[in-house]
């Protein structure tokens, strides 16, 4: 049986942990040759990885897959540059960018948030789809269309938080909210050219970022509270709607904030 992304060539930023890995490795299971891109290839500790003493692009090769990794800073707009032209030159294409490089500074309410954890913050968060994005879409409109057609597709990993407002969250509620509406943006401007833009909105998941919270034990309850679905959720929930979005099933389906939260912005 063909797998969905035969033939593909995925990017995937910050591919080492999280739901990154969890993405690089649902994409290649399904056939995409997946360049992966992070800072550093080290899993980051406290996480709940599987083979976490394995680098992502390894997993995926042991697994008979097709990956690479590039070094990348998502804020930087040489290093992205790169990062695609490293895609194409190893691979011939780039057919799916996953702008998934994200910073959480913790909780805190406007008046204690510096402005260098905002600036920090919307670098990575709203700058870093911006720039994958651009230089995704550029080597897009360059390279032959498939046979259906299409030229590409990005999926931008915004959040919730990008959609309602989260309490002590202030800088990281608007790096998601301009990735939710740089999503609607370039849907528009490139849906002529049968390159899709989309993003998933993930909820509260169960990744090394959010491990703090889910090792206390009052504050697991709360966030459990928070969600309709009877658990907190994880990477791969997020993986496997990535792997719908980059996927023919989704080729009608741009401009979409698709929610993977439990419920959680159904209230």
């Amino acid at each position: 049986m063909s797998k969905r992304l035969e033939n593909h060539v995925a990017v995937v930023t910050g591919a080492s942990s999280g739901n990154g890995r969890a993405i690089a490795l649902a994409l290649a299971a399904e056939g995409a040759s997946v360049v992966c891109s992070d800072l550093t290839e080290e899993v980051r500790k406290g996480g709940y990885e599987q083979d976490a003493d394995k680098a992502t692009k390894d997993v995926i090769r042991g697994n008979g897959g097709k990956s690479s990794f590039q070094r990348a800073d998502a804020s930087k707009a040489a290093d992205v540059e790169a990062l695609v032209q490293h895609a194409a030159s190893e691979f011939g294409r780039v057919d799916i960018m996953v702008n998934n490089a994200g910073i959480f500074t913790g909780v805190h309410s406007i008046l204690e948030e510096s402005e260098e954890q905002y600036d920090l913050t919307m670098a990575v968060n709203a700058k870093g789809p911006w720039l994958g994005s651009k230089y995704a879409i550029r080597q897009m409109l360059n390279q032959d269309p498939r046979s259906n057609g299409t030229r590409g597709r990005v999926v931008n990993i915004a959040s919730i938080g990008g959609l309602v407002g989260l309490a002590l969250e202030p800088a990281y509620c608007a790096s998601k909210g301009a990735v939710v509406n740089l999503t609607r943006q370039l849907a528009i401007d490139f849906a002529p050219h049968k390159i899709n833009v989309n993003a998933i909105c993930p909820g509260f998941l169960a990744t090394a970022m959010v491990r703090p919270f889910l090792d206390d034990p009052e504050q697991k309850a709360g966030l459990e509270a928070l969600c309709p679905w009877p658990r907190v959720g994880e990477a791969s929930d997020v993986a496997k709607s990535v792997v719908f979005l980059a996927s023919d099933d989704a080729e009608w389906m741009t401009g979409s904030m698709l929610t993977v939260d439990g419920g959680f912005t159904a209230r």
